[in-house]
């Protein structure tokens, strides 16, 4: 493709990495992204992945700004309560790149319509931003029977993870790690332990990592590993996590053949 001018001086810090350079770049304006959940950790990831320049990005999530969300979703504004989201979202991306074609889908992820979201610009790379079990369960089979890489990432009160899947290369899913949604009511949600608003940046921000570094090609993948951090410690774990021969979905003798809508409570870390 040819670069305007424009182009040029925007990207100009990527273009001059060896790593990157123009070639790399055009991977990411070619690119699509597909982002689930527009809170705490979807906002930074949109704004940063917009930034970088990957040409498309979908937003998806079902709800309306509060003013609650503003201590941690830095993607909305005061003056976007009452906003949906996804639109809150589309509107700060064009602000900040019009280079980026955002597509929203105000709904929630079900087992009926996440493949028909992940199929509709073919998307090459999935992050997961959501806060619940059930949502996390889905995103996780879908990616693995549509064979769509994805970031997994969580956080509540002081302390964050993420790890990232990549299909056909062996190493483990989400349901490798934590195999089935705990039951209601056993991990309390952000709403009742609260969450300090950085950790969204921390962690959704090293999502978008997973994400430019699978498009480009370069560098290491969390897959295989759970990276955990406690802001109190300001300590980085990297734990080396196995694939489950056993698991449900990515097995070698796999049960779950169909998505399945789990009801279960937020926020799901476990360090």
């Amino acid at each position: 493709m040819d670069f305007r001018d424009d182009q040029i001086e925007r990207y100009s810090r990527h273009i001059i990495l060896s790593e990157v350079g123009v070639e790399g770049q055009e991977k990411l304006l070619n690119s699509k992204v597909l982002i689930i959940g527009t809170g705490g950790l979807g906002a930074p990831a949109a704004m940063f992945l917009a930034a970088a320049g990957v040409g498309t990005i979908g937003l998806v999530d079902a709800d309306v700004v509060d003013l609650s969300n503003l201590q941690r979703q830095i993607i909305h504004q005061t003056k976007d309560v009452g906003k949906l989201k996804v639109q809150s979202g589309k509107e700060t991306i064009n602000e900040m790149n019009p280079d980026i074609n955002v597509i929203t889908y105000h709904e929630f992820v079900t087992s009926e319509n996440i493949l028909k979201i992940i199929a509709d610009q073919d998307y090459d790379f999935i992050i997961d931003g959501t806060d619940n079990f059930s949502a996390k369960f889905l995103i996780n089979d879908a990616c693995v029977l549509a064979k769509k890489p994805f970031s997994h990432g969580g956080i509540i009160r002081f302390q964050g993870q993420l790890t990232t899947y990549i299909p056909d290369n062996g190493t483990p899913c989400y349901r490798c790690i934590f195999q089935t949604p705990p039951p209601e009511g056993a991990v309390p949600t952000c709403r009742e332990a609260g969450v300090l608003g950085v950790m969204g940046g921390v962690i959704g921000t090293l999502q978008a990592t997973e994400a430019l570094k699978y498009l480009l090609g370069i560098g290491e993948p969390l897959a295989g590993y759970l990276l955990t951090y406690d802001s109190l410690k300001m300590q980085f774990k990297k734990i080396k996590v196995n694939h489950n021969k056993k698991c449900g979905v990515c097995g070698e003798h796999s049960t779950i053949t169909e998505l399945i809508d789990y009801a279960a409570p937020t926020c799901d870390l476990k360090l």
